[in-house]
């Protein structure tokens, strides 16, 4: 015999069931892009910092990177340079190492790792080289590109010299832009603006000396 009710809660029933299986993937989908876009994990330091985990990966990662452009930097001493290029080298030494002597005290008061660098003498690996980073931050050169910037004669290393400088600085701008977007602690976003902000001026003036 037709049941009315039942048959209304049937047809309802399967309406559910539908729905259920049309949604699930989208909710799925919606539940993956909020946890996607979650911002980094807070943390509070034992000296009232408050920091999150994309400030600890900006300096641990900006700490190799700016030594590797010290080392470059520290190449161009003795060489037959335009005193254009000579003065940048020296600019880029001077400014690199008082961020990496910042970002350095910011992880030691976060109690967070600092990392191991090629001027590291201490914990220097065999000859002083560092394994090869130029897969985990942009713009880092790995140790055979170092060796041939090292070994380049007069006539050419200004010119890859600069080359790989702008590279490095883009790599930087790159790192630093991350900062700004996800950061926390309020020097490393400044300094983070700093970085972006010089070394933009510095790509340019190096691509003109490049005369490109």
């Amino acid at each position: 015999m037709f049941n009315p009710l039942r048959n209304k809660r049937a047809h309802t029933a399967a309406l559910l069931a539908a729905t259920t299986l049309v949604l699930a993937p989208v909710l799925a989908g919606c539940a993956d892009s909020q946890s996607a876009d979650e911002p980094a994990a807070r943390h509070t330091a034992a000296n009232g910092d408050i920091y999150n985990d994309a400030d600890v990966t900006f300096a641990q990662q900006m700490i190799p990177h700016h030594a590797q452009a010290i080392e470059m930097a520290d190449m161009t001493r003795g060489r037959e340079l335009n005193p254009e290029v000579a003065a940048l080298a020296d600019q880029i030494m001077a400014a690199q190492t008082l961020e990496i002597e910042a970002m350095t005290a910011w992880l030691t008061a976060w109690a967070e790792e600092v990392p191991e660098t090629s001027r590291d003498h201490a914990n220097a690996h065999g000859d002083g080289q560092m394994p090869d980073m130029s897969d985990e931050m942009p713009g880092m050169m790995s140790p055979e590109e170092i060796d041939v910037l090292e070994s380049a004669p007069e006539g050419e290393f200004q010119a890859m010299w600069l080359e790989m400088m702008v590279e490095h600085h883009e790599g930087a701008i790159e790192m630093a832009q991350a900062e700004q977007r996800d950061g926390e602690f309020d020097e490393a976003v400044a300094m983070g603006e700093e970085i972006q902000t010089g070394q933009t001026v510095e790509v340019d003036h190096m691509k003109e000396l490049l005369g490109s």
